[in-house]
């Protein structure tokens, strides 16, 4: 109707400029599920009204990305920032301008990006290499965020974007600014799917063709109800699905997995300009968890920043072993899991392998004795030695 539209005020500059587009009548319905939102009381009668209200605005922040990634309004020619993948993992920076991303980058790779004591000095995204422990690490500084990205605002939804394209996030923040700066960006992250530091529900979602919806729950829900369910799946055009709640799981969740294109990012907040803040704030800071305090500038604490990466990207290097030498330890094998099997690494190095794979010959802490033969299944660990017996070979 006319409400939506009319939410658009034009003066007569723009009236010859430019025609309001989708998007912008998209925005003007967010915001007023927003406001009705906030409006609404929160209490046990209002939570059915509350979901529904949660669900509409996960569907049109969908529709207003979607719409804008194919070209649709707000600078919808530019892609993500197109960054090619290199080494055995990537990392992001993220954060407002000038917080000190480009002088972390400098630090901790050696690439120069642009640094100045004004906002806005990067503009497109930066790739650096990080060589820690054997494994190649490329390290993406990406351009500030600013508030409302997520709307398309500035070039902050190709940053989310490139984002999404991480193994992990440093988001960077200045010490000596208030932390509500951090909450701005997970806001913005946020609203593009991105869950920082936390688990995808374990909640079982399966759409069938017919049989209605078959609402089951594994322990008790503080805030979900057969209704509730039913309400957001029917905003959701589903009318016949399994639910299964394993957890207590919260609506916001629920349409997280109805969605289903969330992405669950293990994060670092880094707070930089350590050297401006006192002795006692940093002491604060030092108990908060995934926070790592630094100083780009004077380059202090970067080993203990070096390490929670390392832990928090859950790395682990084989050395691999060609029959009769010894093991190349330059060059190691980087796997992203706890316990890696000989199938997954042989994948890495190449898919045609374990066609070929008869047994392989495992030396380190994974192994009973050493060497122990094993099969493809068998779990290895940190800095194992692996020689891979190919079918036909001689064992």
């Amino acid at each position: 109707g006319g409400g939506i539209w009319g939410a658009v005020v034009w003066t007569d500059r723009h009236r010859e400029a430019r025609v309001p587009t989708m998007s912008d009548a998209i925005r003007a319905k967010i915001a007023e599920l927003e406001n009705e939102y906030a409006r609404t009381q929160k209490n046990k009668a209002t939570e059915q009204h509350l979901g529904l209200i949660k669900a509409k605005l996960a569907k049109l922040r969908r529709e207003l990305i979607q719409g804008q990634s194919r070209g649709g309004g707000g600078g919808g020619g530019e892609r993500a920032f197109e960054v090619s993948k290199a080494g055995d993992t990537r990392i992001g920076l993220v954060g407002f301008p000038s917080v000190g991303k480009s002088t972390l980058l400098t630090k901790l790779t050696g690439t120069f990006s642009e640094a100045a004591a004004y906002e806005f000095t990067t503009l497109t995204a930066i790739p650096g290499t990080l060589h820690y422990r054997g494994a190649r690490i490329q390290v993406v500084d990406l351009p500030g965020i600013i508030e409302g990205a997520r709307d398309g605002k500035g070039r902050g939804r190709q940053v989310i974007s490139s984002a999404r394209t991480c193994n992990l996030l440093l988001i960077v923040l200045d010490a000596s600014k208030p932390m509500t700066h951090l909450n701005k960006i997970m806001h913005e992250l946020d609203g593009f799917g991105i869950r920082l530091n936390q688990e995808p529900p374990d909640v079982i979602f399966r759409k069938k063709d017919r049989g209605g919806i078959n609402y089951t729950t594994q322990c008790p829900q503080s805030q979900l109800t057969r209704e509730i369910v039913s309400n957001i799946l029917r905003e959701f055009r589903v009318a016949c699905a399994d639910v299964v709640l394993r957890q207590d799981t919260t609506i916001d969740q629920f349409i997280d997995v109805v969605e289903g294109n969330r992405k669950y990012m293990p994060a670092i907040y880094v707070l930089n300009k350590i050297d401006s803040i006192t002795i006692e704030d940093l002491d604060v800071i030092a108990q908060l968890d995934h926070h790592v305090p630094i100083s780009a500038h004077h380059g202090w604490n970067l080993d203990e920043l070096l390490e929670t990466v390392w832990d928090r990207l859950k790395m682990i290097r084989i050395y691999t072993k060609p029959r009769g030498q010894i093991p190349d330890y330059d060059a190691p094998v980087v796997l992203h899991a706890e316990s890696p099997t000989v199938e997954q690494f042989c994948n890495k190095i190449h898919r045609s392998l374990i066609q070929q794979f008869k047994h392989a010959l495992v030396w380190g802490t994974s192994a009973k004795h050493q060497p122990q033969r094993v099969g493809r299944d068998h779990r290895l660990h940190d800095e194992d030695i692996v020689q891979i017996v190919k079918q036909g070979a001689r064992a």
